[in-house]
């Protein structure tokens, strides 16, 4: 598990120094898969936060469940969330690896979130676990838990 925004590998996955080199590989691309994320927050861009899921993509909070078929889906979705977030005054997103797992093609990854005013007022302060799978050449979001 990783306390330092580290991802890391199982240890089956590390066996050989063959599958070790594809999981840095992995390791590097969930990382530049969050740092998009976050900065699609940051800059209020809905569809390059889209751009991180594979569909249908999952997505429970406040204990309900929310299956999204399409981009269509998923955008409106989004984009109410950043309305909701420029309401509050959130201007800044940024998270802490807590903990994460790749095995494969697919990943377990929870982050702790905090979104922030320009003065570094912590206005929500939250923890998400998600599920990705490798799809084609790309690591995507295929469910999220809101905590």
């Amino acid at each position: 598990m990783a306390d330092d925004d580290k991802i890391t590998n199982s240890d089956e996955d590390q066996a050989s120094d063959g599958a070790a080199s594809l999981n840095g590989d992995a390791e590097e691309a969930i990382a530049q898969l969050f740092d998009d994320y976050q900065a699609g927050f940051n800059d209020y861009d809905a569809d390059r936060i889209c751009d991180c899921f594979a569909l249908p993509a999952i997505i429970w909070q406040h204990e309900k469940g929310h299956v999204f078929n399409d981009d269509e889906e998923l955008l409106e979705n989004i984009e109410a969330l950043l309305r909701a977030l420029e309401k509050e005054g959130v201007t800044h997103s940024d998270f802490h690896v807590s903990s994460s797992h790749v095995s494969g093609t697919t990943a377990l990854v929870t982050l702790d979130w905090s979104q922030e005013t320009d003065d570094g007022e912590a206005i929500f302060e939250f923890t998400c676990h998600y599920q990705l799978i490798h799809d084609g050449s790309d690591w995507v979001i295929a469910c999220i838990i809101n905590d």
